[in-house]
């Protein structure tokens, strides 16, 4: 026998299942109960009772084989049967002797106990119809198979799987804290569209945030929670717009923000998943239309057999030989209670068959894997709800039967613009005004800086900096500039970082009149704002990213024409050739600044429309030469070939034109020798030849009167001529990574304006005495050479401290100490200062 607990566990599904269960299916599961109760109540019986009664009708004669009743007649022997004897001792009467004597009715039979005990086992199984012995057990069974379909979709592992996950989703998405928030702040705005009203906003209080709470716990069942209502408070509110003035409370605390956030991401890669298959469709389908297969077989085979049950049967089994008689008419004591559990059992089947029926009217009379949140857009602002398919849309179907309610909430989260305002305000609430004060810091100019990263948006109490002057903003991709922006009078400067900001139209305009300075770095030129080129206040603009010549035309540099007042313009890219367009519409352009990270930069014609550039920079272009186009840049007053591939610089004698070139960079490129024709260019200030390859310094170099910053580090510089003394403005020398092992007398006693001198990384073995004569010189960096000892004129440097004397430990120990007390007093007179 099965307990009614043991038979519940087979169909115990979590409480929470039952938000995809239709009340067909609910009522369906309520008749498969019913019929186990039945089919056990049935075995019940059959088993405390399972036998007929049978009586004896008559005694068959061998020759005529008649039937006819004679209560005389004497059993028919054979030799080998033995032959009843009637037993003429009548049996005493056992009764109380007052009692008045019993008159025997009916025909007297000459069987015993036992042969009647088997008589009735030979015909209940020979008589009796299989229908009526197996029933209960056959009803059992369907009942189970019924009951088992009835949840296969739920244990199934390919949908077991997404039916757990989605209820999951649903639960968190119905008792989120955000939800009812969105869904009562676009109530809000619906509310005050229509009356044409000022918006307002909603704001959920502390203490009916603390009622949900205790109504929900994470082992409260679903369904309880959803349903639930304190009984002492009257009926359940109807859900509206509450209008309430902004509060604190309005905001969520910072763990019911995390989880919705968290909530959004879930629910978007539950959709990526759903979306691509309808196995929960399949499986559905295919165990509904199972169950109404079941029912037209049992009703098929049991209508049959209803006639079957009856009280009465004739059992004429073969045992002649054993009892004397052929025929014995029986009863069945259970056949009418069989027979109406059989009826009620169909009566079960049939209402069940007919839900089932139902139930696939409903699945094909429109697709189910097709979801519309279109009533969802047209009762609340939430305008971006997308529609959803295949098991994604079913299951939604289902829950739909559930309580429409479900997918209203679960809408929230699969809408971008509900995702935006919770991390909108996610964003206000962790990014307050006075964290942001102490995320401030001043750059190298002092200007008051602030640099936001990695954030969901920009924080409104940014717009409330008015001091604010340069603003930094990296990997932001869903910033947006609002009208507060006009708010920053103090913004000059806009650095964007891979985040394609959106602009307001009051943002535009203040943007437009007042931003100097801007900064783009991007990976694809769609990362641009196109707002960008329209700023024409700006002087400076950088563009960092791929802007290669064929997506030269994407960029749209022609529209560069409307920047007017343009005068910087940094380009760090792969480019092969300079874009005509810029040149065209950006002739105003006082500086241009080309990096190429190792592309080869083939065309440069287009530099020599240029002609209003003061300073130009062509930074890892793989350049061999100097290029042509540069020598039309008559007013050019820097040029800056750094990092290129340049073997020789014979066209120097060209630089000759550009009367104003005060400062040459030809640092990191492969100069092997200096031509004599460099004493041209007579007004150069500033000479950079580090890391080359110069072995040698001509005497054309020593004729540049006016040179004060000469860098010659990093080459294979043996010796050092006594003609650099000629070079007397000198403030600036570095001789740092050569062969150098001895240094000319000349460079201390006529160069004596020298205030940096780097001489780390060579051979030298000492000093000259004449280094007490840089009065001027404030850094002096001797390290990596091989001296024993410094100088005691070292201390005669009247500017120089021991902060800006780099020199080993040991070295700096073998000065006198009246030298080292020097150098430490007058940094020590420098702290106040400093600090």
């Amino acid at each position: 026998m099965f307990t009614l607990s043991e038979l519940a566990s087979l169909s115990e599904t979590h409480t929470t299942h039952r938000i995809l269960k239709p009340w067909w299916d609910v009522f369906m599961e309520y008749l498969v109960f019913a019929m186990l109760m039945v089919s056990i109540f049935s075995g019940t019986l059959l088993i405390s009772n399972e036998q007929v009664v049978c009586l004896p009708m008559d005694q068959t004669d061998p020759a005529n084989n008649s039937s006819t009743p004679n209560p005389t007649a004497t059993p028919h022997t054979t030799p080998d049967t033995p032959t009843p004897t009637p037993d003429t001792n009548p049996p005493k009467n056992t009764a109380d002797p007052l009692s008045p004597p019993v008159k025997e009715r009916g025909r007297p039979t000459n069987l015993d106990y036992q042969q009647y005990v088997y008589i009735s086992q030979v015909c209940y199984h020979m008589a009796l119809p299989w229908y009526s012995r197996y029933f209960p057990y056959m009803a059992l069974i369907h009942s189970l198979i019924l009951l088992v379909s009835s949840n296969f979709w739920f244990k199934f592992p390919k949908t077991s799987s997404k039916v757990e996950h989605f209820i999951g989703i649903l639960g968190k998405c119905f008792e989120s804290p955000w939800t009812s928030k969105a869904l009562s702040e676009t109530a809000c705005e619906d509310s005050s569209e229509t009356s044409g009203g000022a918006r307002h906003r909603f704001s959920t209080s502390s203490t009916t945030r603390g009622r949900a709470s205790e109504e929900w716990s994470p082992g409260t069942p679903l369904l309880a929670r959803a349903g639930s209502f304190p009984s002492n408070l009257g009926s359940p509110p109807q859900e509206s717009p509450v209008l309430a003035a902004p509060s604190s409370t309005a905001i969520l605390d910072r763990k019911d923000g995390e989880q919705a956030k968290a909530l959004f991401e879930k629910v978007r890669k539950f959709r990526q998943h759903t979306e691509d298959t309808d196995h929960v469709y399949r499986v559905y389908v295919c165990q509904t239309v199972f169950k109404v297969f079941k029912f037209l077989l049992i009703v098929g085979y049991t209508s049959s057999f209803v006639d079957s049950i009856s009280f009465e049967h004739v059992c004429q089994p073969q045992i002649r030989f054993l009892t004397g008689y052929s025929r014995f008419f029986c009863t069945h004591s259970m056949a009418f209670m069989l027979h109406k559990l059989l009826l009620s059992y169909v009566l079960l089947v049939s209402v069940y068959g007919l839900i089932g029926v139902y139930t696939l009217f409903w699945i094909f009379r429109r697709s189910l894997r097709q979801y519309s949140f279109e009533k969802v857009r047209e009762e609340s602002s939430i305008r971006d709800v997308p529609d959803v398919r295949n098991d994604f849309a079913f299951l939604l179907h289902m829950a739909d039967q559930y309580d429409q309610l479900y997918s209203k909430r679960f809408a929230v989260f699969l809408s971008e613009v509900s995702e935006h305002r919770l991390l909108e305000e996610n964003l206000n609430h962790e990014w307050g005004y006075d964290k942001l004060r102490q995320h401030m810091s001043r750059d190298a100019l002092g200007r008051a800086e602030l640099r936001l990263s990695t954030l969901s948006g920009i924080p409104k109490a940014v717009f409330e900096m008015p001091d604010l002057q340069v603003l930094k903003l990296e990997l932001i991709p869903e910033a947006r500039l609002p009208a507060k922006l006009s708010q920053m009078s103090s913004l000059c400067e806009l650095h964007l970082c891979h985040c394609p900001a959106k602009v307001e139209p009051l943002a535009f305009s203040f943007l437009r009149d007042r931003l100097r300075s801007l900064h783009v770095r991007f990976t694809d030129v769609g990362e641009i704002p196109p707002w960008v080129y329209s700023l024409r206040a700006l002087e400076e603009l950088s563009l960092t990213g791929n802007l290669s010549s064929d997506n030269n035309r994407a960029i749209g540099l022609e529209s560069l024409r409307e920047l007017h007042s343009l005068k910087s313009l940094s380009l760090k890219s792969n480019l092969t050739k300079i874009p005509s367009g810029l040149v065209e519409v950006a002739g105003h352009l006082t500086r241009l600044s080309v990096r190429n990270d190792g592309t080869r930069l083939l065309v440069l014609n287009n530099l020599k429309r240029a002609g209003n550039l003061s300073e130009l920079e062509l930074l890892q272009c793989q350049l061999e030469r100097i290029p042509h186009a540069v020598f039309s840049l008559t007013g050019l007053l820097s040029l800056d070939l750094r990092g290129n591939s340049i073997r020789s610089v014979e066209e120097v004698v060209s630089l000759q034109h550009l009367r104003g070139l005060a400062c040459l960079r030809l640092c990191h490129n492969q100069i092997a020798a200096l031509p004599p024709t460099l004493c041209m260019v007579r007004k150069l200030e500033q000479l950079c030849l580090s890391h080359n390859l110069l072995q040698s310094l001509p005497p054309a170099l020593f004729t540049l009167k006016k040179l004060r910053h000469l860098d010659l580090a990093y080459n294979l510089l043996a010796t050092l001529p006594g003609e650099i003394g000629e070079l007397e403005l000198l403030s600036f020398l570095s001789v740092s990574g050569n062969k150098l092992e001895a240094l000319p007398g000349e460079l201390f006693r006529r160069c004596t304006r020298l205030r940096t001198l780097c001489l780390a990384n060579n051979s030298l073995t000492s000093l000259p005495p004449e280094i007490g004569l840089l009065s001027q010189l404030s850094y002096l960096d001797l390290r990596g050479n091989g001296l024993e000892r410094l100088p005691m004129e070292v201390g005669s440097c009247g500017a120089l401290k021991k902060e800006g004397l780099r020199v080993e430990d040991r070295l700096f120990n073998t000065l006198p100490s009246e030298a080292k007390e020097r150098l430490q007093l007058l940094l020590l007179s420098d702290l106040p200062t400093s600090l």
